[in-house]
């Protein structure tokens, strides 16, 4: 490029559009300072520098918003239309450079510095590109479809190396950006390989559409064929008569709900979803969301329910074949039979059985199913944490399904089986919800009449469902939810109990299992009683079903080994069916001692008995407590040496003792936590005997909180304490007067064994529990 000598030249900024050198265009101008301008360049010499401007929306630009690089160009035409406006025809010259601004106002004027093309022979490489070029416009061309054919004609036998540049960047569909680019390269190899790289990018772009179109339009012939073809299909159909797919499962639906006989308010649903799916395409995604929900609709047991089965008698009967006790849970069941009879129409119980483990809870609610032949549905609550899992998902979520209530009733084909919902105690709640909560509708019995699941969107009536829950604690069971069932309480197996269960149910079950008779394995009480003493330590008897289950292997590979063999299990030898014992259960002691007293505590696998020693130091009176005692028993401790110090005198122990003698407590088995006040009048007991030297019977086991007073206050789980007690071998038990009420639920045979002493004050327990020599 060779520079002139800079002009003065009217400006004409224009909108969206760019003017290179040799580029023939009609521009509408309607601007008041571009029709000055333009009316200025006819007075001159016809000629005007075009410019265009950064953003086209710009209505009154200044001169930061326009390129400084543009083109002069020639008016050839001018032509006024009604509105003001004017359009003219104009060719672009040359490339040229706004120096400066001179003039903005009554239109703007610019010293413009005028570049010419510089005209030399071609290089190699100038000549190279003109060719890419040419090959990359001719693909453009072809991939475009916008540019008529001609174009290229005329476009290939330009054999100026700038022009070409010039000529085929004013045919580009571009941004204006990427023009100007073009615009401003003033060297023709600059200006070439700039045009190269947009039209790469370009024909890229062009590309990529082709695919996308053809693939669209391939689809588009897809739907548009398989839409003709089910067109004929039908079209077919009607003339033999027949109904299309789509119509045949509408009317089938619209059958089933006829037959159904659904309540008002589920049928109108249906019937509403019905016409949804009658008016959708077959392949819309939502079709199948529908005919779902549906399924779900007509496969629930809105009217279906079983007859209860109200012969007490025979109930009864059932609940005894299939469990040993469980006194209190059996006659709520008959209770609820006997008020079935009387008032036909009643509201299902929520029963709670809380127990610890193995004690039949679960299969106790089977075999309340089997007693009022109603079916039985189970869902374990166990990690469940998501409220979605009760009440179900929106039908909204890919994959939706109601929950696992609804589930059940629709496993269960009747609208009133016993639900059992096991392990309540063990939910859990996170970001998704409280499932608990969710219970709340479930469990109410005001409230699950109109039991609503998200996915299903109508009510479901759960009042004639007979629910029962089981736990394992109580302190884990939300109030709310708690206060809406009716707790019964399951207690440990006595061993008693257990060698009956064993005698009954497990020893019979597993000589089935194994393929044994009671010709091939004899078991005797002894030796099963021996087994829950030695060789077990639950409240259940789930342990003791895998011991016998132990017995049951060995004694068939004796039989295996020896056809004739019999084998007879005793006390003896049940060492070579179950090696060593693995625990031993406390006994009273061989004789009367001073300082050692029987204590009584509960724990969950039953009751056990506890040596209570004192021993007595010298020293300064300090109270030394062992034995991994909790805090309420160190308490315990602390008022029973207050209330024995109270007392010395009646007591004939020395008044100043507490100056004299440190005091040592200590509660054997120390590697078991104990704790709470049960143990309270066995420390003062032991405390009394060791300072005045009186022996206590060894006969005599006891249980109670003390007071300062001496006051003798109840203490819980009275049942279990005297079980061990007795299988200690005690024969005198001294329990709190106000646990008279508890002995009601110890069985007779043991109570007619045992004497019971009901203490309200210390002084009757010290006189039953110690000696004169």
């Amino acid at each position: 490029m060779t520079e002139k000598s800079n002009r003065q030249l009217p400006v004409l900024p224009l909108r969206g559009v760019l003017i290179f050198p040799y580029m023939v265009i009609h521009l509408d101008v309607g601007r008041s300072k571009s029709i000055h301008a333009i009316e200025e360049a006819m007075i001159q010499d016809k000629q005007i520098f075009l410019a265009t401007q950064k953003e086209a929306e710009t209505d009154e630009p200044s001169e930061d918003d326009i390129y400084k690089i543009g083109s002069i160009a020639e008016i050839k035409q001018m032509l006024k239309l009604p509105g003001g406006t004017i359009r003219v025809l104009v060719e672009g010259l040359q490339r040229a450079k706004a120096i400066k601004i001179t003039a903005a106002d009554p239109y703007f004027k610019a010293e413009v510095e005028e570049y010419e093309e510089e005209l030399s022979e071609k290089s190699i490489e100038v000549e190279a590109l003109m060719r890419s070029v040419n090959f990359q416009f001719e693909q453009y061309v072809k991939l475009s479809k916008k540019i008529p054919a001609e174009t290229v004609i005329a476009v290939v036998t330009l054999d100026d190396p700038g022009r070409l540049a010039d000529v085929i960047a004013s045919h580009l569909t571009l941004k204006i950006f990427d023009k100007q680019q073009i615009l401003e390269a003033i060297g023709i190899k600059d200006r070439l390989e700039k045009l190269y790289s947009i039209l790469t990018r370009e024909l890229e772009i062009l590309e990529l559409e082709r695919k996308i179109s053809s693939r669209v339009r391939k689809q588009m012939e897809k739907t548009q064929k398989e839409y003709y073809l089910r067109e004929q299909l039908k079209a077919i159909q009607k003339e033999l008569g027949e109904k299309d797919e789509r119509a045949a499962e509408v009317d089938e639906l619209r059958e089933k709900i006829a037959e159904a006989k659904l309540p008002e308010e589920v049928e109108q649903k249906a019937q509403k979803e019905v016409d949804r799916l009658e008016k959708m395409p077959p392949m819309v995604a939502e079709a199948s969301v529908v005919r779902n929900y549906l399924d779900w609709l007509l496969a629930l047991p809105w009217q279906e329910y079983t007859e209860d089965r109200l012969d007490i008698n025979l109930a009864e009967d059932i609940l005894d074949e299939d469990h040993y006790g469980l006194k209190k849970a059996k006659e709520r069941i008959l209770e609820f039979l006997a008020v079935r009879q009387l008032a036909k129409k009643i509201k299902g119980p929520i029963l709670c059985l809380i127990g610890p483990p193995g004690v039949g809870k679960t299969s106790l609610a089977k075999s309340i199913a089997r007693a009022l032949e109603r079916k039985f549905v189970r869902i374990s609550l166990g990690g469940v944490r998501d409220e979605a899992e009760v009440r179900g998902h929106r039908r909204t979520y890919v994959g939706a399904m109601p929950g696992r209530i609804i589930q059940g009733i629709r496993n269960a084909g009747s609208n009133n089986p016993v639900f059992l919902l096991d392990e309540i105690d063990k939910m859990s709640t996170d970001f998704r919800g409280d499932p608990s909560a969710a219970l709340l509708e479930v469990l109410d019995p005001e409230q699950n009449s109109t039991f609503s699941d998200h996915f299903i969107e109508v009510p479901f009536d759960l009042s004639n469902v007979m629910f029962v829950t089981t736990a394992n604690v109580i302190y884990n069971i939300p109030r709310p939810l708690l206060d809406r069932m009716e707790v019964i309480r399951i207690s440990g197996y006595t061993e008693e109990e257990k060698v009956a269960i064993a005698e009954r149910y497990l020893l019979p079950k597993q000589k089935r299992e194994h393929g044994l008779n009671d010709e091939m394995l004899q078991v005797s009480d002894n030796t099963l009683l021996q087994i829950v003493r030695l060789y077990t330590r639950e409240a259940g008897v789930r342990n003791l079903e895998r011991e016998i289950a132990g017995i049951c292997r060995k004694s068939a590979k004796e039989i295996v080994n020896n056809a004739d063999k019999k084998v007879r299990v005793t006390v003896q030898n049940l060492h070579n069916y179950l090696g060593i014992p693995r625990y031993r259960y406390g006994t009273t002691e061989k004789d009367n001692e001073v300082g050692v007293a029987t204590g009584l505590a509960w724990t969950e696998v039953g009751g056990e008995i506890l040596q209570i020693e004192v021993s007595l130091l010298a020293g300064k009176g300090k109270l030394l407590l062992t034995g991994k005692l909790g805090e309420v028993m160190k308490e315990s401790a602390q008022a029973g040496f207050s209330y024995i110090r109270s007392k010395a005198k009646e007591l004939n122990i020395e008044d100043d003792f507490h100056e004299k003698y440190d005091i040592h407590i200590h509660v054997p088995e120390g590697a078991i936590p104990k704790d709470g006040p049960s143990a309270g009048i066995t420390m003062a007991t032991a405390l009394a005997s060791a300072l005045s030297k009186k022996k206590i019977r060894k006969d005599v086991a006891m249980t109670g909180e003390i007071t300062l007073r001496g006051r003798v206050l109840p203490v819980g789980g009275v049942k279990e304490k005297v079980l061990a007690a007795h299988r200690a071998g005690s024969k005198i038990i001294i329990l709190p007067r106000e646990n008279e009420k508890d002995l009601e639920d110890i069985p007779a045979n043991i109570k007619r064994k045992l004497e019971f002493i009901l203490a309200e004050h210390m002084d009757e327990v010290l006189e039953k529990a110690l000696v004169e020599d």
